[in-house]
């Protein structure tokens, strides 16, 4: 049997032709015409000498272009390569070149930093632009897009394709140089695809996909389509029959949010961790007219562990909605799940409901008993490794009695009743007088003070304690919380040595477009504003 994602999605578009598969301001494409598109685009990129194994990158807003251009490549067996269309000219080349990127898909607000970096790039000779509104002058020798679409053939006429094809996912993480994490089409589909990961009822055969499809489902993927959690969920509701919603929005705006909520009458929502989440509630109340958003019964927030005080707002706002915090990494896909409802409790800790494939290890790689800090992994449907890297791909996915796991720093312990709770990627953990303190338990701590709309915990160099837990906050409008203040709230939740001993207010807080912290520019700030006299 084949798990293969182009032939999957055929299948799917050959079941239901008629029904709409994506909708993005006024382009809404069936079933049909949305692989009709990706077909052309597809023989597009084969005219211009990309074929199988060859790496595609995507230097796109979200839109449809955006799954087109996947399930083009994955037509062809070529490879996508997401592209934060955040970066600089050398972050931007660095990728480019590390992923051997022989073609792009790009937004013409792009082309300039584009056109810089070009030169240094021999391979990279295909070049086809979206046009849009920025009048950024175009790069030349590219094909405009709705033109090459145009101009190439319908046809579905593709090779055979392999569950072995490759998924490839640039991952930046909170240290170092973005990562290219392999995936096998059939480990990615069942790992974060919406194969039948946590729990569901997995998928026996290519053909059974078409079995239970679900085209009352509406999924608006809030966060970027550069980042892995927004393209698993498009595609897992692409494989489900549904209907993908995309905002043409490149910034999040909620009030503009919960009214295409409202407008398509989305049933599924993916945030990103409070970035997302907080702006979206309080924003709810201000509506005018309200906004009628019965119909979505599922937020699910991925990338990003929600707190405990937004939370419990969203539930009170929302009480026919379950909220569900999930918990994975690009390195792993989907592993865990955390549910908050209405009428039931509301986790104080990141403590997540896991499948047998999910557990701790200890530092020699062997599981650990309960209560035992370990490292978080996962086996099973699992990435082959690191692109270009094999020295990480060993550190990373180790093989174990013939077992290969993927351990991608996250430590966390697995209580009584064989749920984990995750502390916390240890690349970022605080050593303070010998003990190690966790970020994100307290930005928890922090972000329920009323006080407080965002904040970024980090260690900064001490004499005594070799590192000073400090907090980075950016307060509510016309609060000014102090070091005290927030010392006191915080002192009844942690233990003491985890209470904040620093504190830099900022107006803003600097994130990711996918809504999590930037550990590195946090740090740079906190030791810039201690050395300011």
């Amino acid at each position: 049997m084949e798990f293969n994602l182009a032939d999957l999605w055929e299948r799917v578009v050959d079941a239901v032709p008629g029904h709409e598969a994506m909708v993005c301001g006024d382009r809404r494409l069936t079933y049909a015409a949305a692989d009709e598109r990706a077909n052309r685009l597809a023989h597009h990129l084969a005219g211009s000498g990309i074929g199988p194994g060859d790496h595609v990158a995507l230097y796109l807003y979200n839109g449809t272009e955006y799954l087109e251009g996947m399930l083009a490549t994955f037509k062809l067996r070529a490879v996508p390569i997401n592209v934060n269309y955040r970066y600089g000219e050398e972050e931007l080349r660095y990728l480019l070149d590390d992923a051997d990127a022989k073609a792009i898909v790009f937004h013409r607000e792009f082309g300039p930093t584009l056109e810089a970096v070009r030169a240094d790039l021999p391979e990279l000779t295909g070049f086809v632009v979206v046009d849009d509104a920025s009048g950024s002058p175009l790069v030349s020798g590219t094909s405009g897009y709705e033109a090459a679409l145009a101009a190439a053939s319908p046809a579905r006429d593709f090779g055979p394709r392999s569950a072995d094809d490759l998924y490839l996912l640039y991952t930046g993480g909170t240290t170092g140089m973005p990562k290219g994490v392999m995936w096998r089409a059939e480990d990615i589909f069942f790992g974060a695809f919406g194969g039948g990961n946590l729990g569901d009822t997995p998928i026996a055969t290519p053909e059974s996909i078409t079995d239970s499809l679900d085209p009352h489902r509406r999924g608006l993927p809030a966060c970027p389509f550069m980042h892995g959690t927004a393209h698993w969920m498009a595609f897992g509701t692409l494989y489900s029959g549904g209907t993908v919603v995309i905002s043409p929005d490149h910034h999040l705006d909620p009030e503009r949010l919960w009214r295409l909520i409202e407008r398509e009458r989305v049933t599924f929502l993916v945030i990103v961790g409070d970035a997302f989440a907080r702006p979206l509630v309080e924003a709810f109340d201000r509506l005018e007219p309200p906004a009628d958003v019965t119909p979505l019964t599922v937020v699910l927030s991925g990338g990003a562990v929600l707190s405990p005080s937004v939370k419990a707002n969203w539930v009170e706002h929302f009480p026919a909605t379950l909220l569900i915090d999930g918990f994975g990494a690009s390195e792993t896909g989907g592993q865990g799940q955390s549910v908050s409802a209405a009428g039931g409790p509301i986790e104080t800790a990141p403590r997540f409901r896991v499948t047998e494939e999910t557990t701790v290890l200890d530092d020699d790689l062997r599981p650990v008993g309960r209560g035992v800090v370990g490292r978080l992994a996962r086996r099973g449907h699992v990435p082959l490794g690191y692109y270009r890297d094999p020295v990480k791909t060993a550190a990373t996915f180790p093989v174990i009695d013939g077992v290969r796991w993927s351990v991608p720093g996250d430590h966390a312990r697995i209580e009584d009743d064989g749920t984990i709770t995750v502390l916390g990627r240890g690349s970022v953990s605080i050593n303070t007088g010998g003990e190690k303190v966790y970020p994100e338990e307290v930005e928890s701590a922090l972000k329920s003070n009323s006080g407080v709309f965002d904040a970024v915990v980090v260690g900064v160099p001490d004499a005594r304690w070799g590192e000073r837990v400090t907090a980075v906050v950016q307060p509510r409008r016309g609060a000014s919380p102090t070091l005290e203040s927030l010392a006191d709230h915080t002192r009844g939740q942690l233990a003491s040595y985890k209470v904040p001993r620093g504190l830099v207010l900022v107006d803003e807080i600097v994130r990711s477009p996918s809504g999590k912290p930037d550990y590195r520019w946090a740090r740079a700030t906190a030791i810039a504003a201690e050395a300011t006299p």
